[in-house]
């Protein structure tokens, strides 16, 4: 071998043992966990939460990395107002420290809600119908035993009466892996939307009571890692409705018939990397969802539903976000209750608010980009005393977005569908506010392919 040769060998070899050593001091070993500031969680819930642990050999790098994500990991778990880690290493070893400020977690409020599918729809198409207002008490405990598990019960009258109770706890087991929720509910209804008719809900109004349900769930869930989460529901509901509305609408539960028992099972999957669960900025959600619901005389419907959201930083700025939704059921005809197609919660092309478009499958394509116009705390001690609401985070984002749909309806004529079965698009302008326990206040002016324009509004709040 020639001499030349030989050295670049030799120099080789150094630079991958030198390099290699230099690796290995830079790991440095994780000494100890400390925790701060959880006068009622317990330790156990916020190690859980953790990218790393005691014994764990990080480089610094990765150390910085692991400590942002796990910080992230634990303001998801919604029990905590600020989340600060902190690091000391010397050559070999680092301590963490934790420090952490608890929300407020017992709320008893009065509450008011609206009896429609949104602020919208109750805003221009019921006229602003007081009298369509669902009133009551609404409280819950967010950390009932330091566990992070959770107690819900609410008691409201008014427009649709209901009462409903549910408590939830993450972990049964050693190695916080699997979790329980259980609950039951029970409501009563005079006016209720007995069938959808030219892409609108039609009411009809009583003072006799016209639909009574009641019912329960019970779910499993599993954690088998930091972002995948597994849910088994059993669920059970029967529902009655008066002879009127079988009358106005055979297809409500067939031809006659008042009354139905309906026992559902849901499996779904989700791998949640989001940033911010409220109100995300960076990461990805993955969700899959299969049902199967089982009438009484041996009527059976599946539903498989699939949901992939992306969200992206462009700089520091600029934020965008797109979305994919499907949902495929089987069989073809479906009684009116079991039919979900556009136009509840988010599963919507915005512009089109106001319309609720009955479908056995359909898509969904939504993207928005962001602006950070503001982003600040403000300081509210002198005003407010309580340390949990002392701070007010405020963080405002004009945005613009577009969203295009398509949703088949295997029999348009029972709904007189003029939006089934053909593309539909629209987009706008908008402004989200965002503060106090992740509250977000949602105003934006949509256009649809109709030529259709008009403001509408949004709430959301995580308490």
């Amino acid at each position: 071998m020639k001499i030349g040769s030989i050295k670049r060998v030799i120099s080789l070899v150094l630079i991958v043992w030198y390099g290699g050593n230099l690796y290995a001091q830079n790991l440095l070993k994780i000494n100890k966990i400390e925790v701060s500031g959880n006068s009622k969680t317990k330790e156990g819930i916020i190690l859980r939460e953790l990218n790393f642990k005691v014994g764990d050999s990080l480089s610094s790098v990765d150390l910085e990395k692991y400590i942002e994500r796990s910080k992230q990991n634990l303001i998801n778990t919604n029990l905590f107002l600020t989340v600060n880690i902190l690091y000391n290493s010397n050559d070999q070893f680092t301590d963490i420290y934790i420090v952490l400020k608890e929300r407020w977690y017992l709320v008893v409020l009065p509450e008011v809600l609206l009896a429609d599918r949104s602020l919208n729809e109750w805003w221009y198409e019921r006229n602003r119908d007081l009298t369509r207002l669902t009133y009551g008490i609404n409280a819950k405990h967010f950390n009932l035993s330091g566990n992070n598990d959770q107690l819900r019960a609410k008691i409201m009258g008014g427009f649709v009466p209901y009462f409903e109770l549910s408590y939830a706890k993450p972990y049964i087991d050693k190695r916080k892996r699997i979790g329980i929720r259980a609950g039951a509910f029970y409501s009563t209804q005079r006016t209720m939307a007995y069938r959808t008719w030219n892409d609108k809900l039609d009411f009809f109004v009583s003072e006799k009571r016209m639909r009574e349900r009641k019912g329960a769930i019970f779910e499993l869930r599993l954690r088998n890692a930091l972002y995948h989460f597994h849910t088994i529901n059993l669920g059970y509901t029967n529902t009655t409705i008066s002879d009127t509305i079988s009358k106005l609408n055979p297809n409500y539960f067939g031809v006659n018939t008042t009354k139905q028992e309906v026992f559902s099972f849901t499996y779904d999957y989700r791998f949640d990397q989001r940033d911010n669960r409220q109100y995300p900025l960076s990461g990805k959600l993955l969700y899959t969802q299969l049902s199967n619901f089982y009438v009484k005389k041996g009527y059976n419907q599946t539903n498989i539903f699939g949901l992939f959201s992306f969200y992206k930083p462009l700089n520091k700025s600029f934020f965008w976000e797109t979305s994919l939704r499907a949902k495929l059921s089987t069989p073809q005809k479906q009684y009116y209750p079991l039919i979900t197609g556009l136009g509840f919660s988010n599963n919507l092309v915005r512009g089109y608010e106001l319309y609720v478009i009955d479908g056995q499958n359909y898509g969904l394509w939504k993207n928005t980009l962001k602006y950070e116009l503001l982003k600040k705390e403000f300081n509210l001690k002198n005003i407010i005393k309580l340390s949990q609401f002392s701070t007010l985070p405020l963080a405002i984002y004009p945005n613009i977005y577009f969203d295009s749909g398509y949703i088949k309806n295997y029999i348009p004529v029972y709904s007189n569908s003029r939006l089934a079965n053909k593309l539909l698009n629209g987009g706008g302008v908008g402004l989200d506010i965002v503060t106090w326990y992740n509250s977000n206040v949602r105003i934006y002016y949509s256009i649809n392919q109709k030529g259709e324009k008009k403001f509408f509004f949004g709430i959301s709040r995580d308490m």
